[in-house]
């Protein structure tokens, strides 16, 4: 889906579940990594993950996109836009967006093991072994593999 498509998106949700245009920019942000979506109160743009869509699909970015809607509408019209507001709860629940967004398919990128204990350890990034141990046995780590 392209940025044009998604803005068209974007307009037509607002329409139908808000009532209202959504006149500003919506468009995916490849640098969001632990979160679904973002409402910019500065400029009130709505900048998205494109995983929502890429690993969880249409309906999860619909879910994203009315959940950054109603941070939109509530903060034009001046009502209560952030999370822990009850008129965001009410209009969340109402109009079928998502509370959170899906945690991200992560994967291990490391894998060391223990000489001593044969204890496996998965990480996302390398670990000097010169410097760490074991946190069992205070073994020495040795490198396994590198998964990608």
């Amino acid at each position: 889906m392209s940025n044009e498509q998604l803005q068209a998106l974007v307009e037509q949700i607002s329409q139908e579940f808000f009532g209202h245009p959504f006149t500003h920019r919506a468009y995916f942000n490849n640098r969001l990594k632990t979160t679904g979506g973002r409402y910019l109160l500065a400029s009130h743009d709505i900048e998205l993950n494109q995983k929502m869509l890429t690993e969880h699909g249409l309906e999860t970015l619909i879910g994203t996109i009315k959940h950054e809607l109603c941070h939109y509408h509530l903060h034009l019209t001046g009502r209560g836009y952030r999370h822990r507001d009850r008129e965001f709860k009410a209009l969340l629940a109402q109009v079928g967006g998502l509370r959170f967004a899906p945690a991200s398919q992560k994967r291990a990128k490391y894998c060391y093991r223990c000489e001593k204990c044969q204890t496996v350890y998965q990480r996302q990034r390398r670990i000097n072994l010169q410097k760490f141990v074991c946190g069992r046995c205070r073994g020495k780590l040795v490198f396994v593999e590198k998964n990608l």
